[in-house]
């Protein structure tokens, strides 16, 4: 075992995508990452590229230690396996950002839900549930370092109309478990927010910054303000070093407006804007606590 002064950080679901640039750029803060997926070398390869390998191996590149563990977040055991493992090489943990999710394959098919499989609910397994799982395992270690965030990444589907109910019900179910984990951790030195990303630059999305009209369409405007999975990362390494990191806890926030009070910009210079206007404005916290 070896005892670690530096951030330790779990990233679920960065083998590519927005967990991909999320731990690369704590992975360039400086921070040990524990780089979570399915994807392994060696494996059944993903259409998408990428695995839980080659993020890590960016990681530390970057200037960080990335550490590769192939996980199921389906598989409770795994899950807890995960952490104890963290427990045991680390003996800490600052950060988990709890960004594994099941993208069915029907996802952005338009039409009714009772059109569409109940392969859909997958979104709920991994993506909801597995958030709390993985939050559930991650607590005491979180507890025992102080100063500790936990990070759900949600959506605008979580209050507009966006891919249907199944998707709807899982990203709102993400934000209320950042208000409720809040209040339990709050004399604990721990956060937990939940952040809206605005429409992510990815491997899945990078064909409709291809198409040669993609501008002109109705989504034109939401491909032009598109954030970087790395701006996603920076902005959570920012909340954790954030003095009012504790004032902001139990909070549904957006990316783009962190960012900007941050003064982070991507790497072009762009300051990405909030979508609060055409999508509508995160959710406000209760003060009511009934024990």
């Amino acid at each position: 075992m070896t005892e670690s002064t530096e951030r330790v950080a779990v990233v679920t679901g960065s083998s590519r995508g927005v967990g991909k640039g999320i731990a690369i750029a704590l992975g360039a803060a400086g921070a040990t990452v524990y780089v979570t997926g399915r994807t392994q070398e060696g494996g059944k390869a993903h259409p998408l590229g990428g695995t839980v390998q080659s993020t890590a191996e960016a990681v530390t590149d970057a200037g960080g230690k990335g550490i590769a563990v192939t996980c199921d977040h389906s598989d409770d055991e795994q899950v807890r396996q995960l952490f104890e493992r963290v427990g045991d090489e680390h003996q800490r943990l600052d950060i988990l950002v709890n960004n594994a999710t099941s993208v069915p394959r029907e996802l952005a098919k338009p039409g009714p839900f009772w059109e569409k499989s109940l392969d859909l609910l997958r979104i709920l397994d991994v993506g909801q549930r597995s958030h709390y799982v993985a939050s559930y395992y991650a607590a005491p270690l979180l507890m025992r370092t102080g100063g500790g965030l936990i990070v759900f990444t949600s959506s605008y589907g979580a209050r507009c109309y966006m891919h249907g109910p199944a998707y709807g019900a899982g990203k709102a179910g993400v934000d209320k478990m950042a208000m409720d984990m809040a209040v339990d951790l709050r004399d604990h030195d721990v956060a937990a927010m939940s952040l809206w990303l605005g429409f992510v630059r990815t491997e899945r999305n990078e064909p409709l910054f291809q198409h040669p009209d993609a501008m002109k369409g109705p989504y034109g405007k939401f491909l032009a303000n598109a954030e970087s999975p790395e701006l996603v990362g920076r902005v959570i390494e920012a909340l954790h070093r954030d003095p009012k990191r504790m004032k902001r806890s139990g909070h549904v926030l957006i990316v783009a407006e962190l960012a900007e009070e941050f003064g982070i910009r991507e790497a072009d210079g762009r300051q990405p804007k909030s979508n609060r206007d055409a999508l509508g404005a995160p959710p406000e916290p209760s003060s009511v606590v009934i024990n």
